[in-house]
């Protein structure tokens, strides 16, 4: 009886210790220095090379209209989100920028595929028009 009781006991942390990995895993904290960060591009120019750059290296994953169904989504364990989504679009600029720079898990960084910051705000202004 005391073997089940421990069993038990262990099973009940594992659980607990699982799924709050689960919990953290699935959240992706920004730091206050980019979710604050104003763009300091213009969204209305420039708006075909963000186009370019997100179908070059967004699109094989997030699907050409951004909803997360792109030929390599089967590929990736992680949510792929879907860009036209209030939850999404509601997301700072800097937010966008800070994930799209640094990347988690699946989703790369892209500070050596595109090493030039205004390159990835671009992207960012692009990001926004899926929503409409």
């Amino acid at each position: 009886m005391k073997n089940i009781k421990n069993l038990l006991f262990i099973g009940i942390i594992s659980f607990g210790l699982f799924s709050f990995s689960m919990i953290l895993q699935t959240e992706w904290v920004v730091p206050d220095k980019y979710q604050n960060m104003k763009n300091p591009t213009d969204p209305e120019e420039d708006l075909a090379i963000g186009k370019s750059l997100y179908s070059k290296h967004c699109q094989s994953c997030h699907g050409k209209e951004g909803y997360g169904d792109g030929k390599k989504a089967n590929e990736v364990k992680g949510d792929l989100g879907d860009f036209s989504s209030e939850e999404f679009q509601a997301q700072s600029d800097g937010a966008l920028f800070y994930k799209t720079t640094f990347g988690r898990e699946d989703m790369p960084e892209y500070t050596k595929k595109m090493p030039d910051d205004e390159d990835r705000w671009l992207v960012v202004n692009y990001m926004r028009t899926l929503a409409e």
